[in-house]
């Protein structure tokens, strides 16, 4: 038994017919006699088969009937006036009988225009214009177009030019609709149309000409073509924007002539908007021209030039970029573009250019109908308005250096971008393709009934029209909406990125010859900016940017915008030489300069802290790929202890070797501080802020490296350590206080694990400590962290570690005074935590005694302090300016500040804390100190603190006194927000707070009862 064969409904409905009965009836109609075979079902080539590949079946098919019907009736007409028979009906049967580009031009027509059906069936014999459709010359349209106007044929010259114009629109879109890839040859047919256009305003001249008579001889008139016609990528249906240049014909006088020219420009508006039996063109638009709709329609040369010399406006130059010729007078056209182009490509040269731009396009928006906001193709976000002003910023920015950018085709431009480096390759194709893939749903949109929009349809029907004619088959409507939702969303992204980037704007106020960086002007510039070798810094330049190389080209883009920003700084040549070396390290990744060129502030913070700072500069150079951060979007945020941690630990667990396993984990660390680093220096880190952040980053090293030190001696011992091990912070990492050129003041703890021996346990903690300063000692990727116990029981003369019985037996019976005082600031930072807080357990009585400290000790602490500014400051060093040890100084602050504690923090217990600051403000809360006093003090210990940071940020190695180098002052003045040239100034600004501080130490640390 043979299978069942489907009926012809089913299989009209497989083909994609949505009324497959419907369809079935008109398939049987009279008028397409001899084009339906019985055996079309069976071969699969026949018309229905070609009709399921139409964008509406149903549309191409009725469509077909209606011209079968009207090539039928017309017949007899052709017979009788004995008309050439290539539009015969057996032609056009023949046509449609057989397979071939012929048909399946004819029935894609058919299926996606209604509009052009109707041309068809009013116009029969112009079936061979789709059948046999081929690209034309723009010349060959404006021919075919004149000619009609010129010989009628019956008709008015306004009806003759709809005509012949509808007659070239079906052969664009015969071509265009049955291309392999519709977004691949989108620019060819935009570029027809633009061409088409072109041909119809010659044609509508010839008319005004006509119309006018004698006196449009008194003139010569250019039409200049603007937006998407200027441009060579015009829609099927659209304004054509234009504007009108006239001059006096020989022996005319202006006024004359620009009457006349008024009068012919006018004429030809007429004849290409003027609705009649045949339809309208499209509307022409000179809104575009000098002072808008109130200007003359028509004017000279040198009017223009005038305006757009003193009156235009930003948008003003922003559309000439795309004025192009179109018709009239082409010598006069090219005088007119020869007087206006320079001023185009000055243009971003004007105050607040670039932010009129952006302020533009965010009206454009603006003004979008709300019902109408998620149905834009064009108007809307990630609509086509997205890329174009984002393609016309960057040209408009670059273009002024860069001759290549001068494009008014918005493909070939952003190509011309992508190639000079101004926009990542990536970006450039994302770009390109949702751009094509928005015109092309715009143009079949607009193809249907030939009207201008540029809205998404809703109903299923459009939406399933829309998707079958860009080749989703199934659920097409579902499918071809969400494609556009992700180009849009897509668009939206980049051109977020790129239209708002900061560079543009720094870019914009070069001058020319700044944006060029030539040799000469790359000299005087930077001289004039302040660059102590500019012969060195040519050298840099050249080493960046010479070449054909992409990177070559970005750095073009770059530099002459950063160089303005490393002389903001003290130190332009070393910001330069340092993004140089980190350059070549990271030059051929693919991420680097992407990220300086797109990524928000990426290259200007990189510039200011290259310049600003030695210390982060030889972070990044150690490791330049730190750089990253720039691009983050919290990219500055210090990382919490726990995630440093987990992130060293990982880094050194993939490490046999100790010394390497450290190392790894100091990458980590140097990675670290460069993003600290950075974000002190841009201020969004405070001192207390820096301090907690550079403690974090110290104690998860110290951790991480006494794991690694740990786990290595007990390998060598063959098993599980006799002992358990703490790391006790002292001083300023105790306190949180941690600055830039801190070491680590530590004490080492153990206790003997259960059923160990002290003499073993003790051996091996000593073992592990000496392991861990060897490891952390080594030369490494981030700066030396010095690990120094003189804070341990008995100095340096004592243990390096010791257990916690032999601490408590040692407190019990020789603690000094200092000994308790040193312990304020003990924190536990590493190791065992049940052992921290036992130990913290032991030494609370001390360091917050129960009675406070007696007549005697308070003597003894004030002795060793009178001693140790006596004896511990440096030979050479100034008392008046010394950070730690110096009058005023830090080391004041804190012992006024910690013998308040040691008298009164068994009474107050806000005292008990290892903070300078919070200690110094529980001291004031308790009416402990004069609230003037302890500001005096907080503004003193703050600055010093301050400013001890930023000269080791400045300098790059550890300082101790305030700079008597004015160089290196006001650098370390401008990363404290003084202003440049004020390191004069820094000096006497220390003196003068540490001289208040002072005054209080004497009161409140010497002379206090």
């Amino acid at each position: 038994m043979s299978p069942r064969q489907p009926s012809r409904t089913a299989t009209l409905a497989r083909l994609g017919f949505a009324e497959a009965a419907r369809a079935e009836q008109l398939l049987g109609d009279r008028a397409l006699a001899g084009l339906v075979d019985p055996f079309d079902d069976e071969f699969a080539d026949g018309l229905p088969d070609a009709l399921g590949d139409t964008a509406d079946p149903d549309l191409a098919l009725l469509s077909l009937v209606r011209l079968m019907e009207s090539v039928r009736a017309d017949e007899p007409r052709r017979r009788d006036s004995e008309a050439d028979p290539e539009g015969s009906l057996s032609g056009l049967v023949a046509a449609l009988r057989h397979p071939g580009a012929g048909r399946d031009r004819l029935l894609a027509v058919l299926g996606a225009s209604t509009a052009l059906a109707d041309h068809l069936v009013a116009h029969p014999e112009h079936w061979r214009d789709v059948t046999e459709a081929r690209p034309l010359t723009t010349q060959e349209r404006v021919d075919h177009l004149t000619g009609a106007v010129r010989d009628p044929a019956g008709l008015t010259a306004y009806d003759a030019l709809r005509v012949a114009y509808r007659r070239e629109l079906l052969g664009i879109a015969a071509i265009d609709l049955t291309s392999d890839g519709p977004t691949a040859t989108l620019p060819d047919t935009a570029a027809a149309l633009a061409d088409l256009a072109e041909a119809a305003l010659e044609a509508a001249l010839v008319i005004a000409r006509a119309e006018l008579g004698e006196k449009a001889d008194t003139c010569r008139l250019a039409v200049i073509g603007m937006g998407k016609t200027g441009g060579r990528e015009l829609n099927y249906v659209s304004d054509v924007d234009v504007i009108f240049v006239a001059e006096p014909a020989d022996g005319a006088d202006e006024t004359t002539a620009l009457a006349a020219a008024t009068a012919l420009a006018t004429h030809l508006m007429r004849a290409c908007s003027t609705s009649t039996a045949h339809g309208v063109l499209w509307p022409v638009d000179a809104a575009l021209r000098p002072e808008g709709k109130q200007g003359p329609l028509v004017r000279t040369v040198a009017s223009h030039r005038a305006y757009y010399e003193r009156w235009a406006k930003t948008w003003e130059f922003q559309a000439l970029l795309k004025a192009r010729a179109v018709a009239g007078d082409r010598e006069l056209a090219r005088e007119y573009l020869d007087a206006v182009s320079p001023l185009v490509w000055q243009a971003a040269s004007r105050e607040n250019f670039v932010e009129d731009v952006q302020a533009m396009r965010r009206r454009v928006e603006q003004h979008v109908p709300p019902a109408e906001a998620d149905r834009q193709l064009k108007l809307g976000p990630g609509g086509l308005r997205d890329v174009e002003f984002s393609v016309q910023l960057l040209q408009l920015v670059h273009g002024r250096a860069d001759d290549s950018l001068r494009s008014g085709t918005t493909l070939e431009a952003l190509d011309a971008l992508a190639v000079g480096g101004y926009v990542g390759r990536d970006d450039a194709a994302a770009l390109d393709e949702s751009y094509r893939f928005l015109r092309t749903l715009e143009h079949r949109i607009q193809l249907f009934r030939l009207r201008r929009t540029h809205l998404m349809p809703t109903a299923d029907p459009d939406l399933r029209r829309l998707g079958r004619g860009l080749g989703y088959r199934s659920e097409a409507e579902v499918e071809v909406v969400t494609r556009w939702q992700q180009q849009a969303r897509e668009v939206r992204r980049i051109h977020e990125r790129l239209f708002y980037r900061p560079l543009l704007a720094a870019v914009a106020r070069l001058s020319t010859s700044e944006a060029r960086l030539g040799p000469e002007a790359a000299r005087e510039r930077l001289a004039a900016l302040g660059f102590r070798d500019p012969a060195g810094a040519i050298r840099h330049l050249e080493a960046l940017t010479s070449g054909v190389s992409r990177r070559a080209a970005i750095q073009r883009t770059l530099l002459p915008v950063m160089l303005g920003w490393f002389a903001d700084e003290a130190d332009p040549d070393g910001g330069l030489l340092a993004f140089r070396k980190v350059s070549e390290d990271l030059g051929s990744t693919h991420w680097y300069l992407r990220l300086l060129r797109d990524e928000g502030s990426a290259a200007e913070r990189l510039a200011h802290t290259l310049a600003r700072s030695r210390y982060a500069a030889d972070l990044l150079m150690g490791a330049p790929e730190a750089v990253a951060v720039l691009g983050e979007s919290a990219g500055l945020a210090p990382r919490p202890r726990e995630d440093l941690l987990r992130k060293m630990t990982a880094a050194a667990a993939r490490k046999d070797d100790p010394e390497r396993a450290v190392q790894a984990a100091r990458s980590v660390r140097r990675h670290e501080l460069f993003r600290i680093a950075v974000a002190d220096l841009t201020g969004q880190l405070d001192l207390k802020g820096v301090g907690h952040a550079l403690t974090d980053v110290t104690e998860a090293l110290v951790e991480a490296s006494l794991d690694v030190a740990q786990r290595a001696v007990a390998e060598s011992h063959g098993g599980e350590l006799a002992t358990s091990l703490l790391v006790v912070g002292m001083g300023r990492l105790g306190g949180a206080e941690v600055g830039y050129g801190s070491d680590a003041d530590v004490m080492f703890v153990h206790e003997p694990r259960a059923g160990a021996s002290e003499e073993e346990a003790q051996a091996q903690a000593l073992e592990v400590v000496q392991e861990l300063r060897r490891v952390l000692a080594s030369q490494g990727p981030d700066p030396q962290l010095g690990i120094d116990a003189d804070l341990r029981p008995e100095g340096k003369s004592g243990p390096l570690v010791r257990s916690l019985d032999s601490y408590r037996s040692y407190y019990e019976r020789w603690s000094l005074t200092w000994e308790s005082q040193a312990l304020l600031r003990a924190r536990p930072i590493a190791g065992d935590e049940d052992l921290g807080s036992r130990f913290l357990e032991l030494v609370d009585p001390l360091r917050w005694p129960e009675k406070g400290l007696g007549p005697r000790e308070v003597r003894e602490i004030r002795r060793l302090k009178a001693r140790m500014e006596a004896e511990r400051l440096p030979r050479a060093a100034d008392p008046k300016t010394h950070f730690k040890l110096g009058r005023g100084g830090l080391s004041d602050v804190e012992w006024t500040v910690q013998l308040v504690q040691m008298c009164h923090a068994h009474d107050v217990p806000a005292l008990r804390t290892t903070s300078t600051l919070e200690a110094l403000q529980a001291a004031v809360d308790a009416e402990l100190l004069d609230p003037a006093h302890a500001e005096d003090l907080r503004a003193a210990w703050t600055l010093a603190s301050r400013m001890r940071n930023a000269s080791v940020l400045f300098r790059g190695r550890p300082v101790d006194s305030v700079p008597s180098d004015l160089r290196v002052a006001d650098g370390v003045g401008r990363i404290m927000g003084m202003e440049p040239g004020s390191g004069a100034e820094l000096a006497d600004l220390y003196r003068r707070f540490a001289r208040r501080a002072r005054a209080v130490v004497e009161l409140d640390f010497y002379d206090a009862s």
